[in-house]
């Protein structure tokens, strides 16, 4: 059975113990965001909670890098724990007595010293690999946070870039317009006088078509219509112009059920098949 003195000595370690732990966890929670702070100042501490403090002196090794306590000295009484991060190895904590010690569980260090020492190389572990996952998650957020500026940036180029676009094509619309106003409604009103009666409807076609060439029909194509084939678009014109199937027929140099085909297939490409819609009226509603 110990005795009182025993008991209260007993009490007295165990109380370091506990200031012991709790200093690493304030100390983890002042520096929170440097392992390399925390460190420098848990060398201190760690000598105030062994058996003999006036003698102790501490050194970490993690990742490298050395800390000491004041007056350390490298001595054969020593005791050391392995700090070990993703289960790794990075360094090891150690305390050394500068002078001998009457023996007691692990040369002159109590058992009690030992799990005491196992435990803050573990939570300097924990520390140090939850600074890690911090400093990592800091790092992706930055990057993300670059990632999205540029992104912005390049958004907004593009919107200029399309918006300049549309500028130039509606310029290339205005000069097309001007052009065919210009110079060639004039020749094909020659051209029209000069023709014989029963022909100058394929001029006012084409004249027709040139005028309305910047119509919504070609300028603004839904999906339907982008299936169309060029010849498919230009029996679309005819229609649109008024011609029957045999005048389409004659005009192109085939027969008219070659161009009732064509009829069939724009209805169905234009989703007209089961719609009592009359295909020229639907053309204008383009126009």
């Amino acid at each position: 059975m110990k005795g009182p003195g025993l008991i209260a000595t007993a009490l007295r370690e165990r109380i370091k113990e506990l200031n012991c732990l709790y200093g690493i966890a304030q100390l983890a929670e002042r520096y929170a965001e440097s392992i390399e702070e925390l460190l420098s100042h848990l060398v201190d501490f760690l000598p105030l909670s062994w058996q003999y403090p006036d003698i102790a002196c501490a050194r970490i090794l993690f990742e490298g890098r050395t800390y000491q306590s004041s007056h350390f000295r490298i001595t054969p009484w020593r005791q050391e724990s392995r700090i070990l991060v993703y289960n790794e190895p990075r360094g090891e904590v150690g305390i050394f007595y500068l002078e001998e010690r009457a023996a007691a569980d692990e040369g002159p260090f109590l058992k009690e010293e030992r799990i005491m020492l196992d435990e803050v190389a573990r939570r300097i572990g924990a520390v140090a690999l939850r600074i890690a996952a911090e400093q990592e998650l800091q790092e992706i957020n930055r990057q993300l946070s670059l990632e999205r500026s540029a992104l912005q940036e390049s958004n907004a180029a593009l919107r200029a870039v399309l918006t300049k676009i549309g500028e130039e094509k509606q310029q290339i619309y205005r000069d097309m317009a001007a052009h065919i106003e210009k110079i060639i409604l004039p020749i094909l009103q020659v051209l029209f006088l000069e023709m014989p009666k029963e022909k100058r409807k394929y001029i006012e076609i084409l004249r027709t078509n040139l005028e309305e060439i910047a119509s919504p029909f070609l300028q603004k194509p839904t999906p339907a219509h982008l299936s169309l084939t060029q010849t498919e678009i230009t029996i679309c014109n005819l229609i649109r112009n008024g011609l029957r199937t045999k005048e389409i027929a004659k005009l192109r140099g085939v027969s008219p059920a070659t161009i009732h085909r064509h009829r069939e297939h724009i209805r169905k490409k234009l989703q007209l098949t089961k719609a009592k819609v009359n295909l020229a009226t639907h053309l204008h509603s383009f126009t």
